[in-house]
């Protein structure tokens, strides 16, 4: 890598304040530099930082944290605002065990305003925030979000902007417009904000009749103060951004925001106007390093790759994303009923070939989870059968429209729940490990666990036949090959080794974990494929030849399987061990750790099967 020397000299806020100005632009080079070599090593998300550098250094050029609260939204750009707030080692280690998170973390720096993770969120914590300082007597400093064009595509970034516009309050919420979220954005309000990039027209007319009228020799102050009035209905017919000024802000843009004079300028006049206001800048994901510009969605979230070819340095196989576009696009061959639907993760979710074989039948409604479940439902009850790709952590935002929507109405919508269990470097705020708990607590919907690749396939297609309300969960990356002849039914557990005193019952990836730590041993195995209904059948056989039953699963322990094995055991004589996710949120660090921290990996399973298997003889 070339010598960073500027960034090298920033160890804090106030280093990087000292830097001139003058030299700020080769600070910008030297940043995408470092990012580059940094998130080639330790994965990371590379495009959405590279196109907020001049942003951020902005920012923290105009503001001063921490007084001055600065909320990133989704947070995965905050990468420069660590590296600003002099945490440039820590990000050597950027998503490792123990080095920074990937995120905005409060407990990390006083720099960090807020956690942040999910879309959408950073204008109602912002707004939060300055309501907080002025109840308390602080009426000199300033809160900004930072949100992008696709996180503005989710409704509560909607609700908040109708909250702020009425307030009053000088809210600064910064628009990073790059037309992505993770891929292309879509929707009314993407077209609305390409409106504004191109209505160039209308400040240049403003500014051409401002000079003219104000030059007229003595008269000019005096006539344009009257037909200043005339402004508002002006820009009805001129300029696009009329959404904005109605909810209550004052816009200002679009401008370049890979222009740092420009930033700086405009983000100063902001800090001196006393109501909310909304700064459009507009730049490009992955600037600075071509293999990102030329394919932002490519490098959003990447693992580690080779910076001089950009491409991975591990190779990729078929994965369990892969099968569900797979299944669907055989299954939406012979039914024109089939419908896919997804929230800005056409890629993540593996629908990308279904989206181009079945256009009309696919639906990505941007970063909008609480309207694609109930526009699902509104298709269920429309007489088709819709299928909801969503990573787990996200499903949870939509929880009362499963609910309200789908399994109160008793809908045939099928959840195909990505990113199940523990996820890795990202972190607390996207563990998939709550969907067990929560969807188990809404009444009526089957529930499946698949262990392998082909169980995966199967309980697809059978949650797709059932007509009912359904949700399919699975990790990311690959499970295990078969396993079992035995068909997948629902309420039906497979038996992979016979039931004795000790029995396992494992929940989806955890069978692998339990048929390595059961190896050698006189363990009973039990493939908990289907978490609801249970399998009625196989408790009553654990009841009567179980001294020891041992439930492990990758969601938390608390109302997952365990909880309702032991309900279902209870005044049994059987003790049951419940294995599952504690009550502490699991910090980012490599999958396999995560598993270890928890307790769920193969040797602490096999440690505690060792120590009960005498007694359950």
């Amino acid at each position: 890598m070339q010598e960073t020397r500027l960034l090298d000299s920033i160890h804090t806020l106030e280093d990087y304040k000292r830097i001139p100005r003058e030299q700020l632009e080769e600070l910008a080079q030297e940043i995408r530099l470092y990012l580059v070599d940094t998130v080639s090593k330790t994965g990371g998300h590379l495009a959405s930082n590279l196109g907020a550098v001049e942003l951020t250094m902005a920012l923290h050029r105009v503001f001063d944290s921490p007084a001055d609260k600065l909320v990133f939204d989704v947070g995965h750009q905050c990468y420069v605002h660590k590296l600003l707030t002099g945490r440039k080692e820590a990000l050597r280690s950027l998503r490792q065990e123990g080095g920074a998170s990937g995120f905005p973390k409060r407990a990390e720096s006083a720099h960090d305003a807020f956690n942040t993770g999910h879309s959408s969120t950073s204008i109602s914590a912002t707004l939060g925030l300055l309501r907080a300082m002025r109840l308390k007597g602080d009426t000199t400093h300033h809160a900004v979000a930072l949100i992008g064009d696709g996180a503005l595509t989710g409704g509560m970034a909607f609700e908040a902007i109708n909250d702020a516009g009425q307030s009053g309050l000088p809210l600064i919420v910064l628009l990073n417009d790059n037309g992505m979220s993770i891929a292309r954005n879509v929707g009314a309000m993407t077209r609305h904000l390409s409106d504004i990039r191109a209505s160039k027209r209308y400040n240049d007319i403003k500014r051409g009749a401002v000079h003219l009228v104000e030059h007229i020799p003595r008269i000019g102050r005096r006539v344009y103060s009257r037909i200043s009035r005339l402004k508002a209905r002006v820009k009805y017919f001129l300029l696009p951004n009329v959404w904005f000024e109605e909810l209550g802000f004052t816009y200002l843009g679009p401008i370049d925001g890979h222009d740092l004079n420009a930033l700086i300028h405009v983000l100063e006049n902001a800090k001196q106007l006393d109501g909310p206001v909304l700064i459009h800048a507009v730049t490009q994901k992955g600037k600075g390093y071509g293999f990102a510009e030329s394919s932002p969605d490519k490098f959003h979230g990447v693992s580690a790759f080779d910076p001089s070819t950009g491409y991975a340095k591990c190779g990729s196989s078929c994965t369990n994303s892969d099968v569900l576009g797979m299944v669907l696009c055989d299954l939406a061959e012979d039914d024109p009923k089939i419908v896919a639907i997804t929230a800005a993760m056409t890629e993540g979710t593996g629908l990308r070939e279904f989206s181009l074989q079945y256009p009309a039948r696919f639906f990505d409604v941007g970063i909008a989870e609480q309207h694609a479940v109930t526009m699902a439902a509104g298709l269920a009850a429309g007489g088709m059968r819709p299928v909801v790709a969503v990573y787990s952590t996200f499903l949870q935002r939509a929880y009362d429209q499963v609910l309200h929507d789908v399994a109160l109405q008793g809908l045939p919508v099928v959840f195909a729940v990505d990113r199940a269990g523990l996820v890795g470097e990202d972190g607390e705020t996207h563990q998939g490990v709550y969907d067990l708990a929560y969807l188990q607590s809404i009444p009526g919907v089957d529930i499946y666990a698949p262990a392998t690749m082909a169980e995966l396939a199967d309980t697809l297609k059978l949650a797709i036949a059932s007509g009912r309300p359904a949700a399919v969960r699975y990790p990311r990356g690959a499970l295990m090959d078969a396993l079992t002849e035995a068909p997948v039914e629902r309420g039906k557990w497979a038996v992979l080794r016979p039931i004795r005193p000790l029995t396992v019952v494992a929940v989806g990836r955890m069978v692998q974990t339990a048929l390595e730590a059961a190896e050698g041993l006189d363990v009973g195995l039990v493939n908990a494929r289907c978490i609801r209904p249970l399998d009625e059948t196989m408790l009553d056989a654990l009841c009567a030849k179980c001294r020891c039953v041992v439930t492990i699963e990758d969601g938390v322990k608390e109302g997952g399987l365990g909880s309702r094995v032991c309900e279902a055991l209870a005044g049994s004589g059987s003790e049951v061990i419940r294995l599952g996710v504690g009550d502490m949120p699991v910090p980012h660090a490599k999958v396999a750790r995560q598993y270890e921290m928890c307790g769920l990996d193969a040797a602490s399973l096999r440690k505690i099967l060792l120590e009960k298997e005498g007694e359950a003889l």
